[in-house]
């Protein structure tokens, strides 16, 4: 009786490599786009480099054909000018007021864009065509009562006078509401509500995760646009209690004004909002990578 060989077990072939993905000739950034991005990087960057440039030049220096383009020695001009206009005083009253705005702003407007987004309440559309409608009108026609209703509650040349009226906005509330709507599905918000968790629970759990990238593009633009407010500020506050655009103003005085102390004035004002825009701008990056649903 012949014995049958075994025959030998089948090796299994090795995984092929995953081939890299090659880029195609339209993935591949040329050198137009390069040539575009680095033209709009130097558009947009020279007017703070040139007020760096004339704060260090004396006016006759900076009124020479051609202007000078690289700084100079003359550095006195910011030292007159946080003397002359308190520019350290009006630092800390600005980030106070912007800071609190925007803080206050993010936290009403996304608990009014919650409600508005995923509550059923009656008159919520109305509600919210009446908030909407408020953009239309035009923020100077309020100035008189305002200031009138700061002076009977003393509040006069005091910094809760700026901070107060603007802690809510109509753009931010719809902002909110907007992208609650889209980002926030109703099965989460059901869900919480089927464990028992209060409305505010499921705010603090569900809602402000989901709500991260929106928050911060909100945050950084109601902190930029207090920071550079002037036409209410310049009503309310005094030149002995001003924010930074007040106190810029003031450096404009003079029958021929110093240009150098007047941009000086500019730069010191302006480097605290390339600070929180470059914390801001990363959260809004970090966000929309991590802002998904938590449990």
């Amino acid at each position: 009786m012949a014995v049958l060989s075994e025959a030998p077990a089948p090796t299994a072939e090795p995984a092929a490599k995953p081939r890299k993905r090659r880029l195609r000739g339209h993935d591949k950034p040329g050198i137009l786009a390069y040539t575009i991005l680095i033209f709009a990087t130097l558009v947009s960057a020279f007017p703070f480099y040139w007020s760096i440039v004339a704060a260090t030049h004396t006016n006759s220096e900076i009124n020479e054909v051609p202007p000078p383009f690289l700084p100079g020695t003359h550095t006195d001009s910011f030292k007159e000018a946080a003397d002359t206009a308190h520019i350290g005083k009006a630092l800390l009253n600005s980030t106070i007021v912007s800071g609190s705005v925007a803080v206050g702003t993010v936290l009403a407007c996304t608990l009014a864009g919650f409600a508005f987004a995923k509550l059923r309440f009656r008159g919520r559309n109305a509600l919210l065509a009446f908030t909407v409608g408020t953009m239309m009108i035009p923020p100077q026609l309020g100035l008189i009562p305002l200031y009138m209703m700061m002076a009977k509650l003393h509040w006069a040349n005091q910094l809760q006078s700026v901070i107060l009226p603007t802690l809510v906005t109509a753009f931010g509330v719809f902002f909110m509401r907007q992208y609650l709507a889209e980002a926030l599905p109703d099965e989460l918000v059901e869900a919480g509500r089927v464990d028992g968790a209060s409305y505010f629970r499921i705010f603090w759990s569900i809602v402000l995760p989901v709500a991260r990238p929106a928050m911060a593009v909100l945050a950084l633009l109601t902190f930029m646009t207090t920071w550079n407010d002037f036409f209410w500020p310049i009503i309310a506050l005094s030149q002995d209690n001003p924010t930074v655009q007040v106190a810029i103003n003031s450096l404009g005085g003079g029958h021929v004004p110093d240009q150098s102390v007047i941009l000086a004035g500019t730069v010191l004002g302006t480097l605290p909002v390339l600070v929180v825009f470059g914390l801001l701008g990363r959260q809004i990056v970090g966000g929309i990578m991590q802002g998904a649903v938590k449990g």
